[in-house]
């Protein structure tokens, strides 16, 4: 079975906004990045309190942090160590028990030992709040191939979960079914947000090279009950800059962030539908889709 989550702060940034959309489409699960244009490592408690409450009343759930963390230089790594208990304890305040995270830009394979090291420190401070943290592959940290994937997991770090995001491992080069072989077993959600390997355009979830169809695929055959959030990039929206320092390529024009957010959800849907899946209501009252 697989559920559908989403960065909605690409619907808009008020919190308003992101439930109406996600509400709309029927998604009651959020991966929460921005709101109301500040970022969630920003959220004083009071905020992260109220903003967990107001979603909860719209039926959505905070299932993920999207946050900030490790996407800094790894010179400045050790200043960072403070954030990381702040965000960690913003995920309780928020109800979740996940965090994306990074591993650090300008580190290189001679600076494997620190860069573990330091995901290493940053697990065990989530481990004293109930959270896990989710690596995802993301262009020019150390963590951004197939290789380095693979030498992270070989490394043993406790607690250290994965994110897959296809569309990032094209950007750096890498095949999709090679690297979904390799690392299916060891991801615990996938991102959603396909490219054209070509002209390095996003696009909506089939449209591009991201395999997103085999990808639900191997869910549904594995068995596995699995989440996959949306992360379209479709249109710029706000806090992208904060997110990708490198101009938008879009193959595609929408008139508003609502309007790609829609594209987005109903691109995804029409590849479950596809492949075989059907959108239906589970006994909690969300929905899933199940073949």
């Amino acid at each position: 079975m697989i559920r559908l989550c989403a960065f909605a702060d690409e619907s808009g940034k008020e919190l308003e906004v992101q439930a109406r959309e996600l509400c709309r489409h029927g998604i009651s699960l959020i991966e929460l990045r921005n709101v109301n244009g500040k970022n969630v490592a920003d959220l004083t408690d009071e905020e992260a309190v109220a903003c967990r409450e107001y979603l909860a009343a719209n039926g959505i759930t905070v299932w993920s942090v999207g946050s900030p963390l490790g996407k800094v230089k790894l010179s400045e790594a050790e200043e960072h160590m403070t954030k990381v208990e702040r965000v960690c304890y913003l995920a309780t305040l928020l109800g979740a028990d996940k965090i994306r995270v990074f591993s650090f830009f300008e580190a290189g394979d001679a600076d494997f030992e620190a860069v573990k090291g330091y995901l290493t420190r940053m697990t065990v401070i989530a481990a004293r709040y109930g959270v896990r943290l989710c690596h995802e592959n993301e262009k020019e940290i150390y963590g951004d191939t197939l290789a380095r994937i693979k030498t992270l997991i070989g490394a043993g770090i406790p607690e250290l979960g994965f994110v897959f995001d296809p569309a990032n491992y094209i950007q750096c080069g890498e095949g999709i079914p090679t690297a979904l072989e390799a690392l299916f077993d060891k991801t615990d959600y996938f991102h959603i947000k396909d490219v054209v390997a070509a002209t390095g355009q996003l696009v909506p979830a089939g449209h591009g090279d991201g395999c997103i169809g085999e990808i639900v695929d191997r869910i549904a055959a594995s068995g596995r009950d699995c989440v996959m959030t949306l992360e379209p990039h479709l249109k710029v929206f706000e806090g992208y800059g904060e997110i990708d320092n490198t101009a938008l390529q879009t193959a595609f024009t929408y008139g508003s962030n609502v309007e790609s957010f829609a594209a987005a959800v109903e691109a995804m849907k029409q590849v479950l539908a596809d492949h075989g899946h059907t959108e239906t209501v589970l006994e909690d009252g969300t929905k899933g889709f199940i073949k």
